[in-house]
């Protein structure tokens, strides 16, 4: 059997359980995908060039995968090998997967193009003039290239869900706290979540199960409900639609295609209504504010005396942020930005509290647009960081969220809308989103490459 690389996750499990190949014949043809046509849109940093006997996945490169250079796209750590894997990570391990390489992201993950990696930008498979998002990008572009067969990312603010929308996969945030941290070099100690990205919600959903769970290495894990999945046919469902999400700086294309996934699922048995996120406008300036806050302390350990390089190696997006995060908490200020800023995230948490009183889950875009020319924003940084906004209030409330296909633009783009949930809904938010994948045949969808 040839093009093994094209199965999806559960397919590959299939295949494998009735003998018609084996995990290293997968590998073997990932690889040589790989050879073939990663020269064209630069998905990985690194790769295992050895055949394994695992089901491939690959690994953002902000992830620690024992002997197998971690270098977080950044200059400084280019030749830094860890001695240990995440906790992530191992677990897939164990479960029968084989890391097949590191995937190029922004540098640290501070980013939403990958544009920022110290090693250059992914070009998104659907057009190579265009971004394959970020921070998650070189994850998302193998997938969608088929290159692996399913891969991680973490998600800070968006960094899953945004690059799985522009590369037309499936890829989820889950509800933090759920999947450890462990090993996952750290931007933002509150907000960063390790998370699957997939050919379908399915596989999304088999991934977490592996992913997730309690780690004594990690004080803030927690097991959270999962146990009985909520299924829609057992139950009236009700999704809001927030009116935020649909305002008039989103994109038609982008709001027409959810609006009609909403109407699809409406046919089949699910119930919509409008609902309203009223602090949504304000979550990109409080997410910013947080997120320096949290990275100039997190930056402070690259001082090139254990690991790594000399500061002046560090790329000009790192720099940024870590300013922006000193100034947001050094005397004088800390009160105005980051106390403040803490209020308001609380804020935005009550929003998402009050709408699950009311649905029970929540639909609406990815972004305001679809995958946007590479350079088109890397001289305005406001510009790249308003990309977020749609994405960054699921991470400062800490609630999990689905990345998935809903169409195409027509420049032949795709475009993604997510499925929100309360904490610890995963199962709900798989059940919707596997039930809207039955009907349609986007996420089927490959770019010619």
């Amino acid at each position: 059997m040839s093009d093994l690389n094209k199965l999806t996750l559960v397919e590959s499990l299939l295949g494998i359980k009735q003998k018609k190949f084996n995990p290293k014949e997968i590998f073997s043809d990932c690889l040589k995908r790989i050879k073939d046509i990663d020269k064209k849109i630069f998905s990985f940093v690194t790769t295992n060039n050895l055949p394994m006997s695992g089901i491939p996945f690959a690994v953002k490169d902000v992830l620690s995968t024992k002997g197998l250079k971690t270098t977080a796209s950044s200059k400084i750590l280019d030749n830094y090998i860890p001695p240990f894997d995440a906790t992530v990570v191992e677990k897939l391990k164990k479960a029968g997967s084989a890391v097949i390489g590191k995937t190029n992201c922004d540098a640290f993950a501070f980013g939403a193009s990958t544009e920022n990696s110290g090693f250059g930008p992914t070009k998104n498979p659907w057009d190579l003039t265009r971004v394959a998002g970020g921070s998650s990008g070189g994850s998302a572009a193998a997938v969608a290239a088929d290159e692996c067969i399913f891969a991680l990312g973490t998600d800070t603010g968006g960094s899953i869900r945004q690059p799985a929308s522009f590369c037309g996969i499936s890829g989820l945030k889950p509800t933090y706290g759920v999947c450890s941290r462990y090993g996952l070099l750290a931007m933002a100690s509150s907000l960063d979540c390790p998370g699957p990205m997939g050919k379908t919600v399915e596989d999304c959903e088999v991934i977490f199960n592996l992913m997730r769970g309690e780690d004594e290495k990690d004080a803030t894990t927690k097991t959270g409900s999962h146990k009985d999945p909520p299924l829609l046919k057992l139950r009236r469902t009700t999704v809001g639609l927030p009116k935020e999400f649909f305002s008039d700086g989103i994109d038609n294309e982008v709001k027409d295609s959810v609006k009609e996934a909403a109407k699809l699922l409406e046919k089949n048995g699910i119930f919509f209504e409008e609902v309203s996120l009223p602090h949504t406008e304000f979550c990109v300036p409080v997410y910013y504010v947080i997120v320096s806050s949290e990275i100039s302390s997190n930056m402070a350990r690259y001082t090139g005396v254990r690991f790594g390089h000399e500061r002046k190696l560090f790329e000009e997006e790192v720099k940024r942020r870590i300013m922006l995060g000193t100034y947001s908490l050094s005397a004088g200020y800390f009160d105005e930005f980051y106390l403040k800023a803490s209020k308001v995230r609380r804020l935005i948490l009550d929003d998402y509290q009050k709408a699950f009183k009311k649905v029970d889950l929540l639909l609406g875009p990815v972004l305001p647009n679809v995958a946007f020319k590479i350079g088109e924003k890397t001289s305005d940084p406001l510009k790249m960081y308003l990309e977020d906004i749609l994405t960054t209030g699921a991470n400062l409330a800490g609630i999990p969220g689905l990345a998935l296909p809903c169409g195409f633009s027509g420049e032949n783009l795709p475009v993604g809308m997510q499925i929100l949930g309360p904490h610890f809904s995963e199962n709900l938010i798989f059940d919707l989103g596997k039930k809207y994948q039955s009907l349609t045949d986007w996420h089927k969808k490959r770019p010619n490459i």
